[in-house]
């Protein structure tokens, strides 16, 4: 995903690290601030794609919604951590090689590791090298470098949504907002809407994206008892911002953002009779074990 500038959110700027011809600086600049909420996301969305299956007795692809390099599509369609994919590019190995020799490389590291029923996962984000190379390496099935906040899809990512089940989303909403998902809700075939599912950072209300989503026959849900981290904030000045907009929207920090962490809340969308048999923390409690 493609930033906006620190000063309009008061968040660190890391657009030197998303959209370059190889992900190597990316891992290592996020790694260097604890970046966890994919390994705390992917039990998770594991969990809501299974369950969605089981409801619709269709698998679908999943769509990953600034998607970067494609870590989401990682940790569902190979049998590693997120731990093992930041030891894997801090591989002194892989250190010097041109980024050519890199996604060779990592074109064999993944495909060694894909489950025998990965998923189809299909990439949606700003950042056209970091689509590019996360297509290139195996890692999504399709991708698109597009702006949905400010233009409707183009008929190729219309044509390779058609079949999408669920949308994910790690970290990204606060960058895109109700347009993007209400393009992406317009774009899917009618009587189709796809289940979503969110990380948010708390900082950030989840309303507007929801009231576009009950447009679309879509009941959301957040999870109660719980937030996720989902990195250290880099800075004094970073953590100063987040806590004004948390307070600000009264919600209370202690032993979350006063402890120097990003907290994420979880939200998932689905059809109205879906939640009605089955809450939201019954359908973790039903699937995650599987």
């Amino acid at each position: 995903m493609t930033l906006s500038d620190k000063a309009e959110h008061g968040k660190a700027d890391f657009n030197h690290l998303y959209d370059r011809p190889d992900p190597r600086a990316y891992y290592r600049g996020l790694g260097e601030l604890d970046y966890q909420i994919p390994h705390h996301a992917h039990p998770l969305f594991d969990a809501v794609r299974r369950a969605q299956q089981v409801a619709t007795g269709s698998p679908g692809s999943v769509l990953d919604v600034c998607c970067s390099y494609g870590i989401n599509a990682a940790l569902l369609a190979c049998d590693l951590s997120l731990e093992n994919v930041y030891r894997h590019y801090a591989d002194p190995a892989l250190a010097d090689l041109e980024p050519e020799r890199l996604a060779e490389a990592d074109r064999r590291f993944y495909a060694e590791h894909r489950l025998p029923d990965a998923p189809t996962v299909l990439g949606l984000d700003l950042a056209a090298e970091a689509i590019a190379y996360s297509r290139e390496v195996g890692l999504l099935d399709d991708g698109w470098a597009q702006n949905l906040e400010e233009s409707e899809p183009s008929q190729a990512l219309v044509d390779g949504v058609r079949d999408v089940s669920l949308i994910m989303v790690t970290g990204g909403v606060g960058y895109v907002t109700e347009h993007t998902f209400g393009r992406l809700l317009r774009a899917v075939p009618e009587g189709r809407a796809p289940w979503v599912a969110s990380f948010v950072l708390r900082v950030y209300p989840y309303d507007a994206i929801a009231d576009t989503l009950s447009q679309h026959g879509l009941a959301t849900e957040r999870l109660t008892g719980a937030t996720f981290p989902q990195r250290r904030f880099a800075s004094t000045e970073e953590q100063d911002a987040a806590l004004q907009q948390l307070h600000a929207r009264g919600l209370d920090t202690r032993g979350l953002e006063d402890d120097g962490w990003y907290h994420c809340d979880f939200f998932l969308s689905r059809p109205h009779d879906n939640v009605e048999r089955q809450p939201l923390d019954e359908l973790l409690a039903a699937h995650r074990a599987h």
